[in-house]
């Protein structure tokens, strides 16, 4: 039986992969920072094939102990989904060091961390995911730290894909557009960001969770097993069109 890693499996996106990883008869470690609702994941899947570990990726020991929390159940590992992330950016002239700080140690530093030491134990058709953003894209307002851990992490990505890839170690990442997660939710009261997503999304509808795990778990299956280096937008065509709705473009312009 293969062994995916799953980080930020606690809700959202890492909930929805970790949940179709163990459909697709993957074991699955899922890592969060709350107990009791990685407690809520264990109890929707396969008891022998799902475990959890209640952990701070930005601490010192948390990638050993994720590992080991994996090797002590299954023994090995195949699959690593680095997805956990924070959301709420500000700008770059409004972020201070520390919001930069968390920003970059959660989705830069803890997935290269773990992608480091999680490599010893990755044999020929284990493959690496990271979760990015279409910010790692195109340019996104009000980016600032998050765009520029993702993108880091896009860059990251490559590099392992090139460096590993020899082995039969294989990594992409998928860039979720706006996906209607508990992290996302309470942006869509705003107006401005709604009209910004919905208006310019070729697709009629946002993403939803299962349009990337869906994702993911395909990169991790044998009809994945040649793409390596790459990044998979999943957006509904948001960050590669120039696409106005037809309410955007009768609606009546006024001046800022």
């Amino acid at each position: 039986m293969r062994v995916a890693i799953v980080t930020g499996a606690s809700s959202g996106i890492g909930f929805g992969c970790a949940k179709k990883l163990v459909d697709d008869g993957i074991a699955v470690l899922g890592t969060g920072r709350d107990a009791e609702r990685l407690a809520g994941l264990a109890a929707e899947t396969d008891p022998d094939r799902i475990a959890t570990v209640a952990v701070d990726l930005t601490e010192d020991d948390a990638p050993q102990r994720v590992i080991d929390a994996a090797l002590d159940r299954w023994g090995r590992v195949d699959f690593l989904i680095n997805n956990a992330g924070v959301g709420s950016p500000q700008p770059l002239h409004e972020t201070d060091d520390d919001t930069l700080d968390h920003f970059l140690d959660v989705m830069l530093r803890a997935p290269f961390r773990l992608a480091r030491d999680v490599l010893p134990h990755l044999r020929a058709g284990s493959a690496i995911v990271n979760v990015t953003s279409t910010f790692a894209v195109v340019g996104g307002l009000r980016g600032g730290a998050y765009s520029a851990a993702k993108g880091g992490l896009t860059a990251l990505s490559t590099h392992i894909a090139c460096q590993y890839g020899a082995q039969g170690i294989r990594c992409n990442a998928v860039a979720p557009g706006v996906t209607v997660t508990p992290m996302v939710e309470h942006r869509l009261d705003d107006p401005r960001f709604r009209k910004i997503n919905t208006e310019m999304t070729p697709y009629p509808r946002l993403g939803r969770v299962e349009d990337i795990a869906n994702t993911v778990a395909f990169l991790c299956s044998d009809a994945g097993a040649f793409i390596n280096g790459q990044t998979i937008v999943v957006d509904g065509g948001w960050s590669s069109t120039k696409y106005l709705s037809d309410f955007a473009l009768d609606a009546e312009w006024v001046p800022r």
